[in-house]
């Protein structure tokens, strides 16, 4: 007779417990799920996202009312003046210094950041945010609301920074000390002619647009972007239409300049070039890297035609 094989191995009951299976089976999908959170987080929004998040900020600034625009841009003019503050404030208590000059342009900063991280209406912002949506639905309504958001921005920033202008000339809130930097600041500012004003507002232009398109890859630690971005429009000595308003009330307001002189010569080609850089030219560079993905997303299946109502 053939000898029966026993074995000798120890039975595990724990392998024959369902709790057990469906612990472990958990325990694996949370490991999973967890580094799956990880990747996502380390991995850099595509270009298509970061246009889905502009635009979609962009339909909402555009469905805002009349006057929520209006005070929101106002706000953002006054606050812009602190640009020139800061700056001039440098300028007055740094130590002459070849690299003095690039330390007093850091406060040009300040005033974009109380903007930006405001969520302020500043109109440099809008030449990227407001014409992502025109760009996947370029009809006349949204084409004229689009022009409604610019105009009531635009108007509010420009009253907001003679409002700061004013209270800065006329009510002397800084020292005596600083106001003939804040009065050269202005002069060098606004003192290029039509054509070089038009030149250099076209970098201040791109620069602010990128820094929209920059927001939603660093919703943690923003003021970095901001900093360096705005350092160089000033270091750049690019010109910026809401920053320059500023800097024209303030000439205007103290003799040294006038009134149609400065916006023919300094803001009307600031505000043009402005618009090339953040709209000519980088959202259309933007749209470019996405319309194909846009377009794809909305095109109706393979063999079929969308009906026109």
């Amino acid at each position: 007779m053939g000898r029966m094989s026993t074995s000798n191995t120890p039975h595990d009951p724990a392998r024959d417990d369902p709790v057990s299976d469906i612990a472990e089976d958990e325990a694996k999908a949370e490991k999973a799920e967890a580094e799956e959170e990880s990747i996502e987080e380390a991995t850099q929004l595509s270009s298509r996202l970061v246009y889905e998040v502009i635009r979609r900020a962009g339909e909402e600034e555009l469905g805002r009312t009349n006057r929520s625009l209006f005070f929101a841009g106002l706000s953002a003019g006054i606050l812009i003046a602190f640009s020139l503050v800061a700056e001039a404030i440098l300028r007055t208590y740094l130590p002459e210094a070849p690299w003095a000059h690039l330390v007093e342009n850091l406060g040009y900063s300040l005033g974009f950041t109380l903007v930006i991280l405001g969520r302020m209406q500043l109109f440099t912002e809008n030449t990227i945010t407001t014409v992502l949506p025109l760009m996947r639905d370029p009809c006349p309504p949204l084409v004229a609301s689009v022009a409604r958001l610019w105009g009531i921005v635009l108007a509010a920033n420009v009253l907001g920074a003679f409002i700061a202008a004013a209270f800065i000339v006329l009510a002397h809130p800084l020292p005596p000390e600083v106001m003939p930097a804040i009065l050269d600041l202005s002069l060098h500012g606004t003192g290029f002619g039509f054509w070089e004003s038009l030149v250099r507002g076209v970098p201040a232009g791109l620069l602010v647009a990128a820094i929209v398109w920059m927001m939603p890859q660093v919703e943690e630690s923003p003021l970095g972007v901001i900093l360096v971005f705005t350092w160089l429009i000033a270091a750049g000595d690019f010109t910026h239409v809401v920053v320059g308003s500023v800097e024209i009330g303030v000439t205007i307001l103290s003799g040294d300049a006038g009134a149609v002189a400065a916006f023919g010569e300094f803001w009307l080609p600031t505000l043009v070039g402005n618009i090339i850089g953040g709209t000519v030219i980088f959202t259309l560079i933007a749209w470019g890297q996405v319309r194909d993905d846009v377009r794809g997303e909305n095109a109706p299946p393979d063999g079929h035609q969308r009906r026109r109502p």
